[in-house]
């Protein structure tokens, strides 16, 4: 039986509810965990051939620890040069996060393809500039620790424009 229509707000997300997934055709009898289970997140597994679906009599979308970390595995398996599936190498972090870019206007993407000079051929669309860019953008290294500092110390002094040089001095 699934919880209440108000999302189990007693004990957190998911709390004493069951997943809201359908594996096979049969409703996953394992607890909801906090993560939730999105059209968008249905699109993209579905084109991964996960046979997943959404529960359509569950009055939640909450989903079990199980299905998150499946459908995080099939949404970030992407094979990198030198790797060798043994484990040892840090392919891709599971908790990396999914960026959108169909969330971006066209004119956004169409700099993006400018700035790092990303060969293609004119005219392309949306869905073919986000693919391309979704693609050189997943291969950008990032310094975490470098981005935090310069994030918190531009939040702490107000500089809001992040092209802004940090010994600049204008705010």
């Amino acid at each position: 039986a699934a919880g209440s229509a108000g999302g189990g707000c007693a004990g957190g997300p998911g709390a004493g509810q069951l997943c809201c997934l359908r594996e096979e055709g049969e409703r996953c009898g394992r607890a909801a965990g906090n993560a939730s289970f999105s059209k968008r997140i249905q699109k993209s597994i579905s084109q991964k051939k996960v046979k997943i679906e959404l529960d359509k009599s569950a009055r939640h979308l909450y989903i079990c620890d199980f299905h998150k970390n499946l459908i995080q595995s099939v949404r970030n398996r992407r094979k990198r040069k030198g790797s060798d599936d043994d484990g040892d190498s840090p392919v891709q972090d599971i908790d990396t996060p999914e960026v959108d870019l169909y969330q971006l206007q066209v004119n956004t993407l169409r700099r993006y393809k400018r700035h790092f000079k990303l060969q293609t051929r004119p005219g392309l669309n949306k869905a073919q500039l986000v693919e391309i860019i979704g693609c050189h953008f997943r291969t950008i290294p990032v310094n975490e620790k470098d981005t935090l500092t310069y994030f918190i110390y531009s939040v702490k002094n107000d500089k809001n424009k992040p092209d802004l040089k940090m010994d600049s001095g204008i705010h």
